[in-house]
């Protein structure tokens, strides 16, 4: 069997479990298709070959001695270059990290690796995980195998482009303001970004996160199949007491009528043609799988919710930030942060208060949609896929990119879970909707996607285009 690497992460799994398959021979796909496809499009950046086949022999030697295996078991994933695996570097796409090797694995790769999971390599992201594109001066540019003119995707565009390509079945992502979500679009595949507090996250080898990134990054799934991105975010999500934040909350919460919200225009987003008939065509999917669906003209705020992730992701210690920047000489990493500048700087002790404050009001006016709708399906941008590198291209260019990305940055702020269902292709570019749904609910979101799935998605894995 040596399209090994094209199946779903649920069916290899089954085939290494029943022993009809070696992890050792799924090992060895991965990596032929990594040799085979990753050299045009950059997205895993750092790999061990001799590593990889050594996990998998210790999950075949635990399986011959009928030990239980995980659900993931023999299952090869990526993992974002941006949390710590012990013995490599957690570049987090920056020269100035080249050697910051981490000292011990972060509860992701852990949380993994007890699944039965093989860690197969890591995979690129922007500098300082600051951008919708994934391009840094260490590790160099990563392509969209779907079409290399657009992008991507960021800040998980590695993982994303190589899920994508067939380069692991499942890829770790990390999520602030769109990283998971956004690439999950942009390369035609799902992606999950959970409640804050339903995978543990902490990086040993490097300083305490700030307030900002604590309440809003969290990690997460991206997969061919919403199965997949089910089994991933069960197996990531076990307890790990280094995270403060983990919350020992049931994968499966109580029932909920199947009711979805659908909002083409979220907090007056300007959607383009193209992305509103994407998102009704899901409402339609979800009808005809039984769900009730509901148009409703606009939803709580938005805009107000990404203006505060904004200040106090990139607020809160902004002058540090610049001056790291600055020494890295990144221009994508310059170019957030200066066009930023007047939303975040100056920021004090007053506008740290009213947007923690505000943000307990703007959160209670969304928990109380979801006590109405199961979910709300809208746009993951208000745009289609950008074309590669357009936030550098001039001010009104990088306006441009951020206005679009109103969805995805809330969200984070707002503490909930968001879903992309990648629902099929303009030309040969991607096209999905986003599934929200109330915190720690992610059983809703995938439930929708599931259905929305069904009525088809962009084919995948694919050669990359060129």
């Amino acid at each position: 069997m040596q399209d090994l690497w094209r199946l779903s992460a649920a069916d290899l799994a089954a085939l290494v479990k029943s022993r009809k398959v070696s992890a050792g021979e799924a090992a060895s796909s991965a990596l032929a298709r990594l040799d085979a496809v990753n050299p045009r499009i950059n997205a895993v950046v750092d790999h061990r070959p001799e590593d990889v086949m050594k996990q998998a022999a210790a999950i075949d030697a635990a399986l011959s001695r009928g030990e239980a295996i995980g659900p993931l078991a023999g299952v090869p994933v990526t993992v974002k270059v941006n949390i710590d695996q012990e013995g490599f570097a957690t570049t987090n796409g920056l020269k100035l990290q080249r050697d910051a090797i981490a000292p011990a694995n972060s509860p992701v790769i852990d949380n993994l690796k007890k699944s039965g999971a093989i860690i197969l390599g890591r995979t690129n992201c922007p500098a300082f995980s600051y951008r919708w594109f994934t391009t840094n001066l260490i590790h160099g540019d990563t392509k969209n195998p779907r079409d290399p003119a657009i992008t991507p995707g960021g800040s998980s565009g590695g993982a994303a482009a190589a899920v994508a390509a067939g380069i692991g079945h499942i890829a770790h992502g990390t999520d602030i303001a769109g990283s998971i979500r956004y690439p999950a679009y942009a390369c035609g595949v799902h992606g999950l970004r959970p409640t804050v507090g339903r995978i543990a996250a902490f990086n040993p080898g490097l300083p305490e996160r700030t307030i900002g990134p604590q309440i809003a990054a969290v990690s997460g799934p991206l997969a061919r199949t919403i199965g997949d991105l089910r089994i991933a975010v069960g197996a990531m999500s076990a307890k790990d007491v280094r995270d403060p934040w983990w919350v020992p909350a049931p994968l499966e919460g109580p029932p909920m009528a199947n009711r979805a919200a659908l909002c083409l225009h979220p907090d007056g987003l300007e959607t383009v043609a193209e992305v509103k008939a994407a998102v009704t065509d899901a409402g339609k999917r979800l009808a005809r799988a039984g769900w009730s669906v509901e148009e409703i003209a606009t939803t709580p705020p938005l805009r107000e919710p990404a203006e505060h992730l904004t200040r106090v992701w990139l607020g809160d210690g902004y002058e540090a930030q610049l001056e790291a920047a600055e020494r890295e000489g990144d221009p994508g990493a310059l170019a957030c942060l200066r066009g930023n500048r007047s939303k975040v700087f100056p920021f004090d002790a007053a506008a740290f208060s009213r947007a923690l404050t505000r943000r307990a009001t703007l959160m209670r006016e969304w928990l109380a949609l979801f006590e109405k709708y199961a979910v709300l399906l809208m746009p993951v941008s208000a745009e289609l896929p950008f074309p590669d590198q357009l936030d550098r291209k001039d001010d009104a260019s990088f306006a441009r990119v951020w206005q679009a990305q109103l969805t995805q940055i809330a969200v984070p702020f707002l503490g909930l879970p968001g879903l992309t269902v990648s629902t099929g292709l303009v030309g040969r570019v991607p096209v999905g909707v986003q599934v929200v749904s109330g915190r720690f609910r992610e059983d809703l979101c995938l439930a929708a996607g599931e259905a929305i799935e069904a009525g088809g998605t962009p084919p995948a894995p694919i050669d990359p285009a060129s």
